[in-house]
């Protein structure tokens, strides 16, 4: 008998990832739930989710699924909903996946708190939790976890992230992201919540959404910050996005292994926009998709950096992702003509191709009763340090204490 997995959130982000959970080998039974009934509604009669999902597992209520009996949960909801609702989940007997970030709240404080909620709870009932970090699951950082594993870069000296979203991109503008969350029943909530912030003068800063950043050079490196420093750049004057909070920041860290990493996080620039870290080391490095030695530098394709999925479980994710969105054949091409790594794109997913990956991962760490790559601890490693980080910008930059709170066991 495989995995029963229940799905929460279907808006526009996470009913892309039903296919692949309902396509993966390991998984036999799921779930479907939002609060907006029309979104559920969508599934019940999909052809395609029959033979592993029922109609009375769909769920328009939160309090509702967490009383079914499924193995785990996938967490896709609004961002300040994430950690509470994780919580919740562990506590009622269910492995969790929960999208990034752990939760996006104004006060740092509150989101160290949380961080340390969700690796006691983890510890304690014994239910693993992923945070869905594409970041981690990009082929550069796959490549760079194989090189790492094999001394290629010598000892770390220096790492550096950058995540670069303009408020107002044209591909996707943050203001328009807010107001379509803000439409609903969770982001009327919002509102009135966020009014309890804005009366004590807590506004926050990009560094409270750290983990595209942060994640990459951290987790190839399996290390973690001890202490903090960051500089803050104004928004434009007038504008109501931080409301006079860092527009801007970049930080600072010194970290476990003696290396030192330089974070970006803007949201006023002049760029396209890019997620995207680099690692130097003693005898290897990475930088802007190449691998460097002292001698010469190769520029890399992502399918010679990304890993391989199982067999079983690729084809199951072509045969969805086919179903789904079938390829066109251009007039006078056969199907023996296309690229097959244009094909391989389709199947991976958004993200740089890490969708696929991303569930491959929880979905076997929990049939094997294992640690996912991106577990409680590790993820607060990533989001810590962009907490601390904006405490300090808003000291002029003073350096900080970075909490830790361990690795995670093994099982």
């Amino acid at each position: 008998m495989g995995l029963s997995i229940g799905l929460v959130g279907l808006g526009r982000f996470g009913s892309g990832f039903v296919k692949y959970y309902k396509a993966h080998p390991l998984v036999s039974r799921i779930g479907l739930c939002d609060r907006e009934p029309e979104r559920v509604a969508r599934f019940v009669r999909d052809p395609f989710l029959q033979d592993k999902f029922r109609a009375d597992d769909a769920y328009t209520s939160f309090e509702g699924i967490l009383k079914a009996d499924f193995d785990a949960l996938v967490i896709i909801t609004q961002p300040w909903l994430h950690a509470a609702q994780c919580v919740q989940a562990m506590e009622s007997g269910k492995h969790v996946y929960s999208a990034v970030p752990i939760v996006t709240l104004p006060c740092p404080d509150e989101t160290l708190d949380w961080c340390e909620r969700i690796v006691n709870t983890s510890r304690r009932t014994g239910k693993k939790y992923m945070l869905g970090e594409t970041t981690v699951f990009h082929p550069e950082a796959m490549y760079c976890r194989r090189q790492a594993s094999a001394g290629a870069f010598g000892k770390f000296v220096f790492a550096e992230g950058q995540y670069y979203h303009d408020v107002d991109s044209p591909t996707c503008n943050l203001r328009s992201v807010m107001k379509q969350r803000l439409n609903s029943a969770a982001g009327r909530e919002w509102i009135e919540l966020k009014r309890t912030y804005d009366a004590r003068g807590i506004k926050g800063g990009p560094m409270h959404y750290p983990t595209h950043s942060t994640s990459g050079p951290i987790n190839v490196m399996r290390t973690y910050a001890v202490k903090a420093a960051c500089l803050g750049f104004p928004a434009p004057k007038g504008d109501t996005w931080f409301d006079g909070e860092p527009g801007n920041e970049t930080g600072f860290f010194v970290l476990a292994n003696g290396a030192t990493l330089r974070i970006n996080e803007y949201r006023h620039i002049g760029l396209p926009g890019e997620e995207t870290f680099n690692l130097y080391g003693t005898e290897g490095s990475f930088r802007h998709y190449q691998w460097l030695d002292k001698a010469k530098g190769r520029l890399l394709t992502p399918a010679e950096m990304r890993d391989p999925l199982p067999k079983d479980v690729y084809e199951a994710f072509q045969d969805a992702v086919d179903r789904r969105n079938p390829i066109v054949v251009p007039e006078g091409y056969a199907d023996k003509d296309l690229d097959p790594a244009e094909n391989d794109e389709r199947v991976f997913g958004g993200h740089h191709g890490s969708h696929a990956f991303l569930v491959h991962e929880f979905v076997s760490a929990v049939a094997a009763n294992r640690q996912p790559l991106t577990n409680a601890w590790e993820a607060a490693r990533y989001m810590a340090p962009g907490a601390v980080a904006h405490k300090s910008a808003l000291r002029g930059g003073e350096w900080l204490n970075v909490p830790d709170w361990g690795a995670a066991p093994e099982r």
